[in-house]
Order: C-alpha cells, then structure tokens, then sequence
C-alpha cells in the first residue's frame, strides 16, 4: 500500500472510518485510569460506565500511546501520516516523533500535530484522503496538510473543567473562572493551548456568542464542514445546529459523540465546535 493515515483515538474516529481500499487506516488509542481500572479508549469502549466510574474517586489520570504503537504501523505502506491530538494537551505527538525517528525510513512519515483535538483531526483526516485521492505526491500533501491545518479553529463550551485544571491542561485561575456556576466561557485552542476567549451568562447566551464568533471569522462559510462533537449533550447540540443554520450556510453540520479521552476532559455536557 502506498498511503495511510494513523490518528490517536482523540479524533473520536472508529477504526473503520476510512472505506478507500487503497489507503489504510489506523487508530492508536490513548488510556484512561479511574481508581484501579484501565479504560482503553477503542471501539469497544462504553463512556457512560467510565464516566459513571470516575465520579466514585478523584484518583484518575490519562497516558498517550507508546512509541511502539505507532512504530509497529509503519511498515503497512510506503508512506504514512500520522495525526495527533494537540503537543501543548499531551504527549501523544512527541511520542509518535520518537517512532518517527525510530524508524528505518523516518522521511517517509509525516507526523501532524493537530494543535486542537477532535474534529479538528477529524478535518484533517479527511482532507489527507482527498489529497491522496486527488493523487498528489507525498511532499504536496506534507505542504498543503500542514498549511491547512494552520487554517483550522476550535470553540468549547463545558460545564466542568474540573480534569482539565487537575491534569495541569488549564491554569487553576482560569479553571476557577471557567467553574463560577454563573459564567459559562466560550473556549478557544490558541496556537495548542487552551484560552478563555469570551466570558458570557448562561449557556444560552455562550452559545450565541460562540456562534457569532465563529460566523464572523469563519471565510468561505458556504464550502466549509464545521463539526460538533460533544459529550451527552443533545440538548446543547440541538442549540447550536439551529443557531448555526439561522446565521451560518456552512455545507455541512456534522455531529459526532467524544471517544474516550475527550469524554474525559469534557465531560458531561461539554461541546467542541471545529471549522
């Protein structure tokens, strides 16, 4: 096989996502412990248990896939890109560039540090099959992957961020912000990191905002796929989509539930928006 594509499972994507049978596919997952229980975050993984787990301890953590998970992939195609979950959020991306330099052809793998988490890799997995498809060569692909990476944005809304200030992912000052019942922030990835962009009152209100936000930066609306992801929260979700379709003529609103990791970090109710 010529290509392929490895993601780490913070892209929300199952392992049969990709139905082109000429480039191969894979997903590496991170792990998620709660109290004495590893939950790999896989296809098989049931959130609402190891969501359900976590609020029976404060003793939780994640880890990102060692370098022989990736490594072990390499040899499936003659070239390989491989996405991951923002570098500044964990240490997925440095451990897929230990295999990278590993490896006995490290010119032929391409590693993409998303700077974002799920939708954001899911976009940029999408455009990698079309620029395979499109039959560009490995070095165009490098070039207009990375620029079009650069070109992505990233809005969260979350009623908690309790494992994200815990996990040191959030300042405790601004997790302290973010936690105020009152005030529900309007979240941004910032160049990887996460940043309070706007502070606002209720979650109705967050929502507008956030929609006006990503209406007013967002160019070429009507050519673009704009992805929600979110964690058991239909409810916010509906609230969105509709606010989006009154404002925004985005050629596709895709909604998909978070895997395993960003289940973790969000938790309930939480919501990614990525254009």
């Amino acid at each position: 096989m010529k290509f392929q594509i490895i993601v780490d499972s913070c892209s929300e994507l199952s392992s049969n996502y990709i139905k082109d049978e000429n480039i191969g596919f894979n997903v590496v997952p991170l792990t998620i412990n709660v109290g004495e229980t590893e939950f790999v975050d896989n296809d098989k993984l049931d959130c609402k248990v190891m969501l359900e787990e976590m609020k029976k301890t404060k003793k939780t953590s994640s880890a990102c896939p060692a370098p022989q998970s990736f490594l072990e992939l390499f040899d499936k195609a003659k070239y390989t890109f491989v996405v991951t979950i923002t570098s500044k959020l964990s240490g997925c991306y440095n451990s897929a560039i230990v295999a990278k330099n590993s490896y006995h052809n490290p010119e032929n793998i391409h590693v993409i540090d998303s700077k974002a988490v799920s939708g954001t890799e899911i976009l940029i997995v999408d455009k990698l099959v079309e620029l395979i498809q499109e039959k560009k060569s490995f070095e165009e692909i490098k070039t207009e992957i990375d620029k079009y990476r650069d070109e992505r944005d990233l809005y969260f809304i979350l009623q908690k961020f309790d494992n994200l200030v815990n996990n040191g992912r959030m300042s405790k000052f601004a997790g302290l912000i973010a936690s105020t019942l009152v005030i529900r922030p309007i979240c941004v990835a910032d160049n990887g990191e996460i940043k309070i962009a706007k502070k606002t009152i209720g979650i109705k209100n967050a929502i507008s905002k956030m929609v006006q936000m990503i209406c007013e930066k967002t160019k070429d609306i009507e050519n673009k796929t704009l992805i929600i992801s979110h964690c058991y929260a239909d409810e916010e979700v509906k609230l969105i989509t509709d606010e989006l379709k009154k404002h925004c003529n985005f050629k596709e609103i895709r909604v998909v539930p978070t895997r395993g990791l960003c289940s973790y970090y969000a938790l309930e109710k939480g919501v990614i928006v990525c254009v």
